[in-house]
C-alpha cells in the first residue's frame, strides 16, 4: 500500500501522472509459453489491496467482482486472464487507526471478514487456503486460493493473544509495521525508536514461528529486518518490496539483507510500485514532495502551485515492465532463483509500470523473463514454488512444538 501522504499532494491538484504509455506487446511465442507454464504451477501474488479498495468503493455489495471493474486493477475476469493461481489479499490496517480513536484490531477483523465474504461469494472462482498443500489442491480443481496477510503489526494491539486469534481466522502472514514505527518495531519510513525490535517484538516473531505465520518484512526498517532475521527460525518474506540497489528507496531491500534472506531460506516478492522500481521516478517524486512543501511555505496561491506542478508532473519518467523484470533479475543474481517472487501491490498503488496495468498482465512479465533466458523451471519457482516451499517450511517449524508464549 502506497502512503497516502505521498500521493495526496499531487492527487489533490489532479496532476498524478498515470501509466500513459505501453510497452510493445511481447512476442506471441514467449507469451504463449508463459501461459502454458502458468497452467502447471499456481502463480502466487504476495500482496493485493483489493479488500481496502472494495471498502472505499462502498463495500462488497457495491462491487460485482465477476465483471470488469475499470476503476480497479483487480476483478475475476482479469485474475483469470492473468493466470493467477493464489492471492495473498492484504488485510490493510491504516496507521491512522493508532491516532484517531479507532481500534486497529477491529479494523483488521473487518478486513479479514471482507476477504472471507469475498471468497465465499464466488465459490466457483475462489477457495480459502490455510496451507501450502491447500493452495496446490485448490489449483488442481481450478480455484484461486484466497490467502490472508495482515498489513501492519499495530493490528494486534500489543497482544500475542490477538495474534493467535488472527491466525485462527486464517491469517498466514503479518507485515510487522506499516508506514509508522510502532511500540515494538521500527518502520522504514519513520524514525527509529527501538534499534529494530524490542524484546516484545522478538516475542512476536517467535510466536509467529510457533504458529506457522510468515514474518513479513516489507515496510520495516533495516534494523528490524536484521533483528527479525536473527530471531526467526522459519523463512521470512518480503511480500511486496524490490531491490534497493536499483531504486534507492528505504522500502526496498539492500544487498546485505538479500544475502541474509538467502541464508534464511526466505523470499523477496518484487513490488510493482513505480517509484520502488525506477530510480529516476523515485528522485522525481522526491523532488515533487519538496516542491509542494516549498510552495506552501512560500504562501503561493493554488493556481500558481497547480501550474508549476502540472509542468513538473508532465516531465515525470515512467517505470516499465522491463524495469520490474530488472528487479526480479537482480534479486535472483544476489539471493538466487529460489528466493524471488512477485508481490504486485495492485489496488494499493496509485499508478503502475507501463505494461503492468492490472492483474491480467502477469503473463507479459513472465514472457519478458523467458525472453531474457529464464527456464521453465526458473519461472515455476518465481511464480509459486518458492513461496510454497517457504510456507511448507514455516508449517514444519510450527510443527516442532516450540514452547508456547504468553
Amino acid at each position: 500500500m502506497v502512503p497516502r501522504a505521498i500521493a495526496a499532494p499531487l492527487l489533490t491538484l489532479g496532476l498524478w501522472v498515470g501509466p500513459a504509455r505501453h510497452l510493445t506487446a511481447q512476442a506471441p511465442a514467449y507469451r504463449d509459453s508463459a501461459v502454458r507454464i502458468l497452467r502447471t504451477v499456481p502463480l502466487i501474488d504476495g500482496h493485493n489491496d483489493i479488500p481496502d479498495a472494495i471498502r472505499e468503493h462502498g463495500g462488497l455489495d457495491s462491487v460485482n467482482f465477476a465483471v470488469p471493474q475499470p476503476k480497479l486493477m483487480t476483478d475475476i475476469p482479469r485474475l483469470r486472464a492473468g493466470a493467477v493461481g493464489a492471492q495473498f489479499w492484504a488485510a490493510y490496517v491504516p496507521v491512522t487507526t493508532l491516532h484517531g480513536g479507532e481500534h486497529p484490531g477491529v479494523y483488521a477483523l473487518e478486513q479479514i471478514d471482507l476477504i472471507h465474504r469475498l471468497c465465499r461469494k464466488y465459490p466457483q472462482t475462489f477457495a480459502i487456503a490455510l496451507t501450502a498443500a491447500q493452495v496446490q489442491a485448490n489449483f488442481a480443481r481450478g480455484r484461486i486460493s484466497c490467502l490472508i496477510g495482515i498489513e501492519g503489526g499495530h493490528a494486534i494491539e500489543n497482544s500475542l493473544g490477538a495474534l493467535r486469534m488472527f491466525y485462527a481466522l486464517g491469517v498466514r502472514y503479518m507485515t510487522l509495521t506499516h508506514w509508522e514505527t510502532i511500540d515494538w518495531a521500527d518502520a522504514a519510513t519513520d524514525s527509529a525508536k527501538h534499534g529494530g525490535l524490542t524484546p516484545f517484538g522478538e516475542d512476536v516473531v517467535r510466536e509467529m514461528n510457533r504458529l506457522g505465520m510468515l514474518v513479513d518484512l516489507a515496510h520495516v526498517s533495516d534494523g528490524t529486518m536484521s533483528a527479525a532475521l536473527r530471531v526467526s527460525r522459519a523463512p521470512v518474506i518480503f511480500s511486496h518490496s524490490s531491490a534497493r540497489a536499483l531504486s534507492n528507496h528505504v522500502r526496498n531491500v539492500p544487498d546485505s539483507i538479500l544475502l541474509r534472506v538467502k541464508a534464511n531460506g526466505g523470499i523477496v516478492m518484487v513490488n510493482f510500485y513505480p517509484a520502488f522500481v525506477s530510480e529516476a521516478l523515485r528522485q522525481h517524486e522526491e523532488s515533487g514532495q519538496a516542491r509542494v512543501r516549498a510552495f506552501r511555505a512560500a504562501g503561493l496561491d493554488s493556481a500558481a502551485i497547480a501550474d508549476s506542478t502540472r509542468r513538473w508532473a508532465a516531465a515525470a519518467p515512467h517505470a516499465t515492465l522491463a524495469q520490474v523484470a530488472d528487479h526480479i533479475d537482480y534479486v535472483r543474481k544476489v539471493a538466487g532463483v529460489d528466493h524471488v517472487g512477485v508481490g504486485s501491490d495492485f489496488d494499493g498503488i496509485t499508478t503502475t509500470p507501463d505494461g503492468l496495468e492490472d492483474v491480467s498482465k502477469f503473463p507479459d512479465l513472465i514472457a519478458e523473463l523467458l525472453r531474457r533466458g529464464w527456464t521453465a523451471q526458473d519461472i515455476r519457482k518465481l511464480a509459486g514454488l518458492n513461496l510454497l516451499r517457504v510456507m511448507s517450511e514455516a508449517e514444519r517449524v510450527a510443527g516442532q512444538g516450540l514452547a508456547g508464549s504468553r
